[in-house]
């Protein structure tokens, strides 16, 4: 069933929640979204732990809060067992204390529209991948964010860089062996 104009169904719709301590920036956050997904909006901690089930698919989250900081916040995520991508959208440079934390993406703001609509996009779509790919992709993006901020070359950008060849290499070797197995898979034909 499709609502008026001809989108997707409410129950089709990605969960997004945006947590963020400026209650502006969060609504900013909620009318960006809101045509593309069901968007929940929390300005602290531990609201944002109040709003979070299994059916959130994304969580945007401020790293610097009062209270409940981001960082505890995706702890109690990750600790919950829930498995929504999360990215810190944040106002805080990386350092090197962000190579162990579970987050998928990492983002300086300001955050622009169409960068926080193609972001959640991506992590819907990172989603889809197993396990060590989506590991990859947020070693990745934590590297990435760390050269950003001029924070590479020290011992822990060192053991990141380890750490994305490691599990390139894994990942690598799973798409070598599926490409192999799916050469062999018959194409079945369909006539126009």
């Amino acid at each position: 069933m499709t609502t008026d104009g001809g989108s997707q169904d409410e129950a089709d719709r990605a969960t997004v929640l945006a947590v963020d301590d400026e209650v502006d920036l969060a609504e900013l956050y909620r009318a960006y979204l809101a045509p593309s997904y069901d968007v929940r909006i929390a300005t602290d901690g531990e609201t944002a732990l109040s709003k979070m089930d299994d059916s959130v698919d994304v969580v945007l989250l401020d790293r610097r809060m009062p209270g409940m900081s981001g960082h505890e916040v995706l702890t109690a995520i990750r600790e919950a067992g829930y498995d929504a991508r999360v990215a810190m959208l944040t106002a805080v440079e990386p350092d090197v204390d962000i190579v162990d934390m579970l987050f998928d993406d990492y983002k300086t703001k300001p955050v622009m529209k169409a960068e926080l609509c193609a972001l959640v996009e991506v992590l819907l779509r990172r989603a889809e991948f197993d396990e060590r790919s989506q590991e990859f992709f947020a070693l990745a993006s934590k590297k990435a964010a760390l050269e950003a901020a001029g924070n590479a070359g020290t011992e822990e950008y060192e053991e990141l860089i380890d750490r994305v060849e490691t599990v390139r290499e894994q990942v690598d070797d799973t798409l070598d062996e599926l490409s192999a197995r799916d050469a062999f898979v018959e194409v079945p034909f369909e006539s126009v």
